[in-house]
């Protein structure tokens, strides 16, 4: 589908506009001069952009020059939107299977001309040139399904007197006088423009390459906490805020257990209705008590009333059932129960309906908010769970303050997703909580944490060693930096 540019370029009464119009259009044969120059904080820019957006998806650029950012996407269906005459017709020369418009995309009649939804919408350092940034933003809501991420990038306005002096010294092009505006006025205007902020990052610390100094402290210390606050590229990861009080899932509730066989049956008669349908999966890990034959002597005695199915694991691991046990599902939204029952499966709604309304895509529990029961947690677990909710918050930039809760929700497409991209992360997690965490972080999913009340166990022991599992923990921090952070 082709689309329909303006006959001719947008007249512009702004001076301001007419002066950025002037200056990309006669800077057009530099371009590529310059991109050699700044050729590693070019190449940072785009592997960023490549990690927040996978190949393959439909992506609208506002202010896309000569559209090499968004043909290095590699969109199914790419469109971008400039509003400088020669600049769209080198893009269209260069990249002649993208689609361009000429247009100012601060005019509703350019955006208008547009047909979408797009899976992405990307604002690359020029969000700072809009006379009216939210009335902007509000604009591409037409452009937006709910699962639509808008991505902006941006200078720090702490950068402001390095890139000043950079271009007194010639070492950078002069530029017209751009809004170098904080993240946190950004968040502001993306809340009047009904966004919501999923992410934010920062990179390039030293934009050079320095004999390969830059690219190694770009990579590995840039990200730190405190000192990635000094970077020069600020990423916004954004969502439309969309509710949706009617909406009605069915439900799949995972039940991973292993030598439970007490708590099998307390499973269904605690499990309260919710949703437009249910159905329970027990996935059996190998117990030696009995377990799997109560799963099924459960199943059959409550046939009439209940939607129940028995697997066994072939391998080993919660996350081995976490993914046999999703890959049987049929629900809308997917959810794991422990079968220990710390979690009261009475709680299970109120995950259900965060979900059901678009308040969140990604539920997590949380032990850690309400007092537990006597013994619920060790000191020593209760310790440990603290500092990961922290390393953990960090490298999925959501705060997380218990990410070993056994409960976790999602939609089940955004699950098929999460598990067509797999082979980001690979077969990494034994516990099952990290590769969905992790694959909801790298896929931009809205996550919400939801407190529950944690109890005493009933029955069985618990299934992890602290000082074993303890190092995997640690193991996997390091693993998350450098697949979510040192990119």
């Amino acid at each position: 589908m082709n689309q329909a540019p303006p006959a001719a370029p947008p007249q512009f009464g702004n001076l301001r506009k007419r002066e950025f119009l002037e200056y990309a259009e006669s800077n057009l044969d530099e371009q590529d001069r310059r991109s050699r120059f700044n050729a590693a904080y070019r190449e940072d820019d785009l592997k960023f952009m490549r990690f927040l957006i996978p190949p393959g998806k439909r992506v609208l650029e506002l202010g896309c020059g000569r559209g090499d950012l968004l043909a290095a996407l590699q969109p199914s269906y790419g469109v971008g939107v400039d509003f400088g005459a020669r600049t769209i017709a080198r893009a269209r020369e260069l990249h002649p299977d993208l689609h361009f418009v000429l247009g100012d995309v601060e005019d509703p009649a350019t955006l208008g001309g547009i047909e979408g939804p797009f899976d992405y919408i990307v604002i690359a350092d020029t969000i700072g040139m809009f006379e009216d940034i939210d009335g902007t933003l509000r604009l591409v809501h037409h452009l937006c399904a709910p699962s639509t991420r808008i991505i902006i990038s941006y200078y720090s306005h702490l950068w402001e007197p390095i890139l000043k002096l950079a271009e007194l010294l010639r070492l950078r092009a002069r530029q017209p006088k751009i809004n170098y505006i904080a993240t946190a006025d950004f968040l502001n205007l993306m809340d009047l423009a009904d966004f919501e902020m999923i992410s934010h990052e920062q990179r390039q610390l030293i934009p050079l390459r320095w004999f390969g100094i830059g690219p190694f402290v770009n990579r590995f210390i840039a990200p730190l906490p405190g000192i990635r606050k000094l970077c020069l590229r600020t990423y916004i990861v954004g969502r439309p805020v969309r509710l949706f009080p009617d909406r009605k899932f069915s439900a799949s509730i995972l039940i991973p257990c292993r030598n439970e066989r007490g708590n099998i049956e307390n499973a269904i008669l605690r499990m309260p209705r919710f949703g437009s349908a249910q159905e329970i999966l027990f996935v059996e890990g190998n117990s030696s008590d009995g377990t799997f034959e109560e799963c099924e002597r459960v199943r059959d005695a409550y046939r009439d009333s209940w939607d129940i199915k028995v697997l066994k694991q072939d391998g080993k691991g919660k996350g081995d059932a976490v993914r046999k046990g999703f890959a049987a599902a049929t629900g809308d939204v997917l959810m794991i129960l422990d079968a220990d029952l710390t979690m009261p499966p009475e709680a299970l709604p109120k995950f259900h309906a965060v979900i059901e309304t678009g308040k969140a895509e990604f539920v997590n529990g949380t032990r850690l908010i309400y007092p537990m029961e006597n013994e619920a947690m060790r000191p020593l677990n209760f310790i440990a769970n603290r500092l990961f909710a922290y390393l953990f918050s960090y490298l999925v930039n959501t705060r997380m303050t218990d990410t070993l809760c056994g409960t976790k929700v999602l939609l089940r497409k955004d699950y098929e997703v999460l598990a067509s991209e797999r082979g980001y992360f690979g077969n990494f997690d034994p516990f099952g909580d990290f590769d969905l965490i992790f694959g909801a972080a790298k896929q931009n999913l809205k996550i919400i944490e939801t407190p529950i009340h944690y109890k005493a166990r009933t029955f069985g022991e618990t299934q992890i060693s602290r000082f074993r599992d303890g190092w995997l923990l640690l193991k996997m921090v390091w693993f998350a930096y450098r697949k979510l952070k040192a990119i």
